[in-house]
């Protein structure tokens, strides 16, 4: 299969199982969300006690491990790191603090698109945007450094600690949280997340899936590539919700999620302009994290700690709106990553190293 089909076909897969794990039991317009099932595991761990977001997600849990798998028979496994890793982990901790004011991922605004959320379209623009504010920085030769080959027995440290982590769900004793009512609640069955889960992480490893990549690489080379992915997401789940019944067009009364445009326009932009300087969206930090880049890994972390603090301090968007705390806390962020990008780029200082194309999550597209 040629890497055209193959982006293709993987983003056909993603966007069925999108559709079928809601079917299923996970939450409407919410059958593969990485921001959001990344805080309902921060949650399931007990990093936050907002008692309707506790799960410790299978398919996230599965999708590493599927990459992982793919990763090792292919080859494609090796230790990277050293990467400016608690700049990263700032990055990251606030491109999920801009998601969850969105209330959802790249992966889930096309979702929600699917399901007929009109809302997602700001949340679109914003990602449009804030990927163009990173490309700014990028041109102006940002970088936060080069990764370098690390013992191979470190990378195996992520893939580990996601075992552990499944199987303190299939164990679930008394330290480990679980929603009984609300988002955490509505799950489908275990078997089948997981296994959707293995599936989508070997996909979206061999065909690089990236929403974030895809759009600084349509911006920056006119390269449709990794796009291509994304639009067959939005085809195949709304046709799916089409059959299914679940496709309800309109701004108000969306499912776990809000109609205020502005919150949803910067919030996503937040998070755009944070995932390009790390190379990529959630969902491409968890491949890369599964291939043994470190740096991903530290990125991962970045993003549960920012669920975390997020619920914990009410800044975390809900379907009635953003808090006033959590509006304070987007613009905290942009100035904190402006003050990143900026202090890593040619604007200010001389760079003396350059950017390692392996040490960044996400890869520009295979066919340019």
């Amino acid at each position: 299969m040629n890497q055209k089909a193959l982006i293709i076909f993987s983003g056909a897969v993603v966007g069925l199982l999108g559709v079928v794990l809601v079917v299923l039991g996970n939450p409407a317009n919410m059958g593969f969300c990485i921001a959001c099932f990344l805080r309902d595991i921060a949650g399931g761990l007990g990093l936050h006690r907002a008692g309707v977001v506790q799960y410790l997600r299978p398919e996230i849990l599965g999708l590493v491990l599927g990459a992982f798998l793919a990763a090792a028979y292919k080859r494609d496994f090796r230790a990277m790191g050293g990467s400016n890793p608690l700049t990263r982990f700032v990055l990251a901790f606030f491109a999920m603090l801009g998601m969850l004011i969105f209330l959802g991922c790249p992966l889930r605004a096309i979702l929600r698109l699917a399901g007929g959320d009109l809302n997602a379209l700001a949340g679109l623009a914003g990602l449009v945007a804030g990927v163009a504010a990173g490309i700014f920085f990028l041109q102006k030769g940002f970088t936060l450094g080069r990764a370098v080959v690390q013992n191979k027995p470190n990378g195996y440290i992520f893939p580990v600690i996601v075992l552990v982590v499944l199987a303190l769900l299939l164990v679930k004793p008394a330290f480990i949280f679980f929603s009984e009512n609300g988002p955490g609640a509505m799950h489908a069955p275990l078997a089948v997340s997981l296994a959707a889960g293995l599936l989508v992480g070997i996909l979206a490893q061999r065909s690089r899936l990236c929403m974030v990549g895809g759009v600084r690489d349509f911006i920056l080379f006119r390269d449709f590539y990794l796009l291509y992915g994304f639009l067959a997401i939005l085809a195949t789940a709304l046709a799916g919700n089409l059959i299914a019944g679940d496709f309800n067009p309109g701004f108000a009364s969306q499912p776990i999620a809000h109609s205020e445009t502005l919150w949803n326009f910067l919030g996503m932009t937040l998070g755009g302009f944070a995932s390009v300087l790390l190379g990529g969206c959630p969902l491409r930090q968890l491949v890369s994290a599964a291939e043994g880049n470190m740096d991903s890994a530290i990125t991962v972390t970045g993003l549960l700690a920012g669920a975390a603090f997020a619920h914990n301090f009410g800044l975390a968007a809900s379907p009635k709106g953003v808090p006033a705390a959590g509006q304070v806390a987007l613009f905290i962020g942009f100035a904190a990553v402006l003050a990143i990008a900026i202090i890593n780029s040619k604007l200010i200082f001389k760079q003396e190293v350059v950017a390692d194309g392996r040490s960044q999550g996400c890869a520009r597209s295979p066919l340019s």
